[in-house]
This record gives structure tokens, sequence and C-alpha cells, in this order.
């Protein structure tokens, strides 16, 4: 009597590996980035936190809006811009990373550069419990033990440090918090339109407090020669 063989496995999708595998170089690009921003803006001295991130939200509005002019992106911008509970939930993204840059750049600045590793040392697991929280995701046990793991792993090394570390928290919250916002976007925003709207929200703000700070004469950005530029 024949059998009628078992079917065969599908083949991974090679389009989804390819996808998981530059989304995991671009994250490790981004924290190689990230990681190594301290010793630059040590370079900067002596300007502030303030100037620091207002001149960044600056020339970031002026980077991608050249990036749309050469990817012709206008539309997809337009569209992002025409969307109005788009722009809101970009308004309140805005707000949180604005925070984020201005707290990094503080611990940066300030010898509190541990602090801030442990700042995105935090960061996963504030954004696995607003999952769980917000989204109503579900973890497996096996993950609640990683989480475990790592919520343990905060504490000792918290506690090793000797006191409570607010500037870790406030970093690993604001992320977390525009991540979720983020999520709530959705793809129908795109990087380059995203930062765009971003920094096109802040830069009323920044250019506020460059403004302030040239006034009081403790601007840097023209008076410390073209390499400080």
């Amino acid at each position: 009597m024949s059998t009628t063989p078992s079917p065969s496995p599908a083949p991974p999708d090679s389009s989804e590996a390819d996808g998981a595998r530059a989304g995991l170089l671009a994250g490790a690009g981004a924290y190689l980035l990230w990681g190594v921003l301290p010793l630059y803006f040590l370079l900067l001295e002596p300007a502030g936190p303030l100037e620091i991130v207002s001149v960044r939200v600056v020339f970031a509005l002026l980077f991608c809006l050249a990036l749309l002019a050469v990817a012709r992106g206008w539309r997809r911008l337009g569209r992002v811009l025409a969307d109005r509970r788009t722009m809101l939930l970009m308004l309140l993204a805005a707000a949180l990373i604005f925070v984020n840059w201005l707290v990094y750049v503080i611990a940066a600045t300030t010898g509190h550069v541990v602090e801030a590793s442990l700042g995105y040392f935090i960061n996963p697991i504030v954004t696995v419990l607003l999952g769980v929280a917000v989204l109503r995701e579900r973890l497996r046990a096996t993950q609640w033990v990683a989480v475990a793991v790592a919520v343990a792993a905060v504490l000792v090394l918290a506690v090793g440090y000797g006191s409570v570390p607010w500037l870790s928290l406030a970093l690993a919250g604001s992320f977390g918090l525009y991540g979720l916002v983020k999520k709530a976007v959705g793809p129908r925003v795109d990087a380059v339109s995203g930062l765009t709207v971003e920094t096109l929200w802040l830069t009323p703000l920044a250019l506020a407090i460059v403004a302030v700070i040239a006034s009081s004469g403790r601007l840097t950005l023209w008076s410390e020669g073209p390499a400080h530029f």
C-alpha cells in the first residue's frame, strides 16, 4: 500500500531573513555610534548641553530636508503633514526625543557616562513592560525569566552605583515612551519623514534657545573657530 509522503517544511523566507539581518546591523551600528558620541561631545567644549542639542535639532532638520530632496520624498512628507492625528503623535514623539537627547548630552558632558550606559541597559526592560502593560502583549514563561534576570542585573548595578540613577531612569523612560508613540504612528511614516517632522516641531524651540544663549554672550557656535562649527 502506497503512502503519501508528508510535505517538507517550507524553507525560511529569504526576505524575512534579510530584513532581520539588516535590522540587526542597523541596531548594532546605531548603538556603536551612540556609544562613541560622548567623545565627540567632549570636543565641543565649552558648548553646553542646551546649545549642543538645539544646534543639533536645526542641522538635523536641514540634513533631513536635503535627504528628502535627493530621494524625492516630498509626497510622503506631505501625506504625514496632512494627517492631524499623526502630526499630534509626532509632536509628542518630538518632545520625548528632545528630553532623551538633552539628558544624554547632560550625562555625557558632566561625567555621568556610566549612568547614561545604564539608562540604555534599562531601556529594553522599560520597552517590554510598556508592551505588556499598554499594548497587551503576552510573554512566554522563558521571556519573563529573561526579564527578571535583566531586572536583577539592573538592581545590582544600581546598588553598586551607590545612589538612585536618575539620569538612567530618565533616559530609559523617555526612550521607552518614544518607542511606544512611534509604535502608535505605525509604518505610515518612514524614517526620514519621521525625523523631519520631529525636528520641524522642535526647531522653533531650538532657535529660541539658541537666541537666548546668544543674547547672554555664551553661544560658542560661531566663536570657537571653524573646527568647532
